[in-house]
Order: structure tokens, then sequence, then C-alpha cells
């Protein structure tokens, strides 16, 4: 009886490490997915020469349509690969 506890416990703490380690795979995924939106958004729509602390409205207009594009587009790769998420 007390091997099957001991059993029991030790694949209790390996499903617990499992667990986090998914979670800290699915944390730098996102934070991954988050540096690539920025960084190709950022390339995209703000001027290299700063000319202002804001951004104008062009620029906050075409943030608004990259960010929305690169999600439309990583969802539907994602659904195309078969997976719950967009791809890397």
């Amino acid at each position: 009886m007390a091997a099957n506890s001991a059993q029991a416990a030790a694949q209790a703490a390996f499903e617990k490490d499992q667990m986090f380690g998914m979670a800290a795979n699915e944390m730098e995924y996102r934070v991954d997915l988050f540096n690539r939106l920025t960084q190709t958004c950022f390339n995209k729509c703000i001027e290299k020469r700063y000319k202002e602390a804001e951004l104008n409205m062009g620029e906050n207009s075409c943030i608004d349509r990259c960010v929305s594009k690169y999600w439309q587009v990583t969802n539907l790769v994602g659904q195309l690969l078969g997976s719950n998420r967009p791809p890397m």
C-alpha cells in the first residue's frame, strides 16, 4: 500500500513538473510572438527619423492595421497547420 502511495506521489510530482514546463514554454512562445509582432509593425509603420514625441495619425493607423493583419495571418497559418495557436 505504501508503494502505491509513493508511486502516486511521484506521478503527481512528475505531472506538476510537466505542467510548469508547458507553462514556461507557452510564456516563451507568447513573448517571442509579441516581440516579432512589435518589431515587424515598428519597422513597417514608424519613420526612422523621429520628428515628434508622439505617434502621428498615420503611424497609429498603420500600427492598428499591421497588428490586425499580423494576428489574422498567424491565426490562419495556425489553423492550416491544425494547431490551437499561431506558429512561431
